[in-house]
């Protein structure tokens, strides 16, 4: 069973310490939760584990297959498994959404066999319909270039799609609601309780709890002022909810000093 495991986290943004010694492990089978208020820092987690170049670490490590990865590219991470949905995916006019998701699993392939041709056509497109019919996607989708002219609905169900068919061990999902009506939403968090198992872990990051009443995590994390300062079950997004952030301040002052 694969475990990301951050370990004393600092990171810097512009000269700025944005990340303040962040301690999380997430395991394959479980989701997380990671909430907290804009500008308290989780994106900037989330790109950090990615490997985004802006992004400054400064103290710490992050260990995934045995591999300290903050020292390997971003593609490198993601040829290990790791997977980032983003927050605002960015769209790539003139490449299809199959073309794109078959360039990526044969880069993968690349790299665990140097001498693979890639995957044939026809086994391809087998497995992208069947994913799609297991996502309740209209088969069209495919054909369309990626996130160009997409809704924010559309653009968040291309992301859980490319995870279904690249089948990451972590999944990085960088505030997936941001953006959503409640029926989006509710059809992006259908198609991420699909992929659900013992074989995927996820990090969900957001500041709504909302996203929770459709997607159950196993384990809810507060992060205020660049720490994660209260960690604890599904009840905690929701004691979040009635009581907002001001009962941990206190807490968060007590780990500064």
């Amino acid at each position: 069973m694969s475990e990301l495991q951050i370990v004393d986290l600092h990171v810097n943004v512009n000269d700025r310490e944005i990340l303040k010694g962040v301690n999380l492990t997430v395991r394959q089978g479980e989701v997380h939760a990671l909430m907290g208020p804009n500008g308290t820092g989780k994106s900037t987690l989330a790109y950090t584990l990615m490997g985004h170049p802006n992004y400054e670490v400064t103290q710490g490590e992050v260990w995934f297959k045995g591999q300290n990865i903050l020292e390997l590219e971003a593609d490198q991470r993601a040829h290990l498994g790791l997977f980032l949905a983003f927050q605002y995916p960015v769209a790539i006019p003139g490449v299809s959404v199959a073309n794109f998701l078959r360039a990526a699993i044969n880069a993968r392939r690349k790299i665990e066999n140097p001498e693979d041709k890639g995957i044939p056509i026809p086994e391809f497109r087998k497995q992208l319909k069947k994913v799609m019919d297991s996502l309740r996607m209209d088969h069209t989708f495919a054909s369309r270039y990626l996130n160009d002219g997409f809704s924010g609905g559309e653009k968040k169900r291309a992301e859980v799609l490319q995870m279904a068919m690249l089948r990451p061990e972590i999944a990085i999902m960088d505030e997936t609601d941001s953006g959503l009506d409640i029926d989006a939403l509710r059809i992006v968090a259908e198609g991420v309780n699909t992929l659900r198992g013992p074989d995927l872990g996820v990090l969900v990051i957001t500041h709504y709890q909302r996203i929770l009443n459709y997607i159950k995590p196993d384990f809810v994390h507060i992060m205020l002022d660049g720490r994660i300062v209260e960690s604890g079950g599904a009840d905690l997004a929701l004691h979040l909810e009635e009581h907002g952030y001001d009962w941990l301040k206190n807490k968060a002052e007590v780990m500064v000093r």
